[in-house]
Parts: C-alpha cells; sequence; structure tokens
C-alpha cells in the first residue's frame, strides 16, 4: 500500500530525513504513551492495518507495535500538524503496556528541581516478554 497524493501533499518526510515524529496517545483518557518516528512505508502500513506500525531507528527497519511483546497500538483516529511533520495517534493500547520497560507509558519518569521520580505503572517484566 501506498499512502495517497493528499496525504502525501501535506506530510513533509523530508524534514526529518524521512521520517515524522508520531505521538501515540490514549484514545479513551487522552494520555500520551509514547513517541517515536514514522516514514512514508511504516504510516501506509498502520493505515493498512488499523495498528501502529512505527520506523525503528535503531534497527533500521519497519517495527510492528506489540511484534514480540503483544502490547499492539489499535489507531482510532491519526492526526496531522499543521507543519505536516508529526502525527497524533489516537490508540487503543491493547496489553495495558506501551513502553518497552513493561510501564504503561514512556513517560514516566516525573522530573522536578532537585529529583528524577519513576511514577510509572508496571504492567509486565520485560525480562519475561523479551526473551532474547
Amino acid at each position: 500500500m501506498t499512502l495517497n497524493a493528499d496525504i502525501k501533499q501535506i506530510l513533509d518526510f523530508s524534514k526529518g530525513n524521512g521520517l515524522v515524529t508520531a505521538i501515540a496517545q490514549d484514545a479513551e483518557t487522552g494520555e500520551i504513551l509514547m513517541v517515536a518516528n514514522m516514514n512514508e512505508a511504516s504510516l501506509a502500513k498502520t493505515i493498512e492495518l488499523g495498528e501502529a506500525v512505527y520506523w525503528s531507528r535503531s534497527r533500521q527497519k519497519l517495527w510492528h507495535k506489540g511484534e514480540e511483546s503483544g502490547n499492539t497500538q489499535k489507531v482510532r483516529e491519526l492526526f496531522l500538524d499543521c507543519d505536516g511533520d508529526a502525527l497524533l495517534l489516537k490508540v487503543e493500547q491493547v496489553g495495558g503496556a506501551a513502553c518497552h520497560t513493561g510501564k504503561r507509558s514512556c513517560f514516566f519518569r516525573k522530573l522536578d528541581k532537585d529529583s528524577v521520580t519513576d511514577v510509572g505503572v508496571q504492567v509486565f517484566d520485560p525480562k519475561e516478554v523479551y526473551k532474547q
């Protein structure tokens, strides 16, 4: 599947060397779950499957969210920002955890003036899930 002309006209993948920022937000609660990257192929696959597929910069390949853990993201709505270089995915987080650390959200570290506090909800043990 390829992106249609309307989407290609609005999204500017060139600003980020072929990538745009993708923010995953819980469709029900509004909680920000994670930030990742997408290229044209991952966005097209996301639209085709109805589940989030990102571009993994570390692995240099498409990454279907939850392919190992089972914690997939069903995309309910997709929004494009005004500059055409970011996407907001409103998702249903299947399995309860968006973060590879096993936390509900990747944003589990709260910064205060002099400290960092882990305020995250641990959903699974990554050592058990990612047996490599």
